[in-house]
């Protein structure tokens, strides 16, 4: 197949949507098919290059999310669709909804991924929990965008209960954007500079919705407080907050942006991984450190996906409560061998999460969108006048 994926920003490393769609781009790639990408960047062999559209005011704060918007060049576009055999859309925004008009012109079959909840977008808005603005913006998504596919690819069974009891029509494929196979059971020696201290993980875009705080002010109420070191790695609008709250640590934490092989040699000297978000659609980095061996904690919240994962009550705390969390990082450092024995049982069952899997079930998606286009193609067919038929880009002909 020629796949055309539709993502405003695809290279880059400090958005999850992004980095998952690079690695389904590869492994489609392997598997014999064609991909290209449309999206801001340079035009090359793989991309249809598109400029950034810029929001006055505002452009910095969406960098700082580690996103960009595409301007809809309609000649750019067009020559995307008309080389693909089947697109598939990735954000709820205005690239997707000028391309979907292209596609429905041209005749093609396509499809479309939810990544994005509301709760993302309205946190950077202080709005993060307010009912009435998260339920706009998924009236929003539906009408406008979701409801013009037939198939819509969700990344936990968690988003596709919400689409469904939201109203939405599309048949919902959950599957797992999935991990790599080199994210395996793996363990190192600490670093001279951590020897002696605990070191407690936590991988995502510094944003509110995070809850990184949650985790910095759990070390205040841990018994093991003055030996904890927190590792942040990520990026993000809330970073110079989380900076001035860590100084009151005895060891302040570390952040940074990590290359995938550092933040695997960070994983493995690691003893224990935090997953503090509010919201998440499915949290791809929490497998990636389960899958390395270490036992995580989870937020319980009941707007993220990220709780499926704990395979039992002592790895889920009380949402937003930083005594909560610490009685649970207490927990598993009072019993170190219960906890090396849950490291095994971790790592084995991140093994349900291959990236590879993912892609076939991704895969079939796409040949089952395709076969239900041409069966609609054909469905119209009988119900033209005499002597129209419809041509393969969609219009009809005498």
């Amino acid at each position: 197949m020629k796949i055309l994926f539709v993502i405003d920003v695809f290279n880059t490393h400090s958005n999850g949507t992004s980095i998952s769609a690079q690695r389904f781009a590869e492994e489609l790639r392997k598997r014999g098919h064609e991909v290209r990408i449309l999206t801001v960047g340079e035009t090359s062999d793989t991309i249809f290059g598109l400029q950034e559209f810029k929001f006055p005011f505002f452009n910095n704060l969406i960098h700082k999310h580690g996103f960009m918007y595409a301007k809809c060049e309609e000649e750019t576009i067009r020559k995307a669709v008309e080389w693909a055999d089947i697109v598939h859309h990735f954000f709820p925004f205005a690239l997707t909804a000028k391309t979907q008009k292209v596609v429905d012109e041209l005749g093609k079959p396509s499809t479309a991924a939810f990544h994005v909840q509301p709760q993302n977008i309205t946190s950077s808005l202080m709005l993060g929990k307010c009912e009435w603005a998260n339920n706009l913006l998924y009236r929003i998504f539906r009408n406008k965008i979701y409801n013009r596919f037939g198939h819509v690819h969700v990344p936990s069974r968690f988003m596709g209960e919400e689409l469904k009891k939201r109203g939405y029509t599309a048949k919902i494929h959950a599957i797992s954007n999935g991990i790599q196979s080199d994210f395996k059971w793996m363990k190192r020696a600490k670093a001279p500079e951590f020897e002696g201290k605990i070191l407690i993980m936590m991988v995502g875009r510094l944003t509110q919705e995070k809850r990184q705080d949650i985790l910095i002010n759990a070390v205040k109420h841990s018994k093991y407080g003055d030996r904890i070191q927190l590792i942040f790695a990520g990026t993000g609008p809330t970073d110079k907050m989380l900076h001035r709250i860590g100084q009151k640590l005895v060891n302040p934490p570390i952040f940074g942006y990590y290359t995938k092989e550092e933040l695997m040699d960070k994983l493995a000297q690691c003893d224990l991984y935090v997953h503090a978000s509010d919201m998440e659609s499915e949290a791809i980095s929490c497998i990636e450190a389960f899958a390395t061996g270490l036992v995580p904690v989870i937020s319980d919240s009941d707007l993220s996906a990220t709780k499926q994962f704990a395979l039992d009550r002592r790895s889920l705390f009380r949402a937003g409560d930083p005594e909560d969390l610490a009685r649970a990082i207490d927990y598993w450092l009072d019993n170190p061998e219960e906890k090396a024995r849950m490291e095994k049982v971790y790592a084995e069952a991140a093994k349900n999460y291959d990236i590879e899997h993912s892609v076939a079930l991704f895969e079939e998606m796409l040949l089952e969108a395709i076969e239900d286009h041409k069966k609609q193609l054909e469905a119209n067919q009988w119900k033209l006048p005499v002597g129209e038929t419809v041509l393969p880009h969609g219009r009809k002909s005498a």
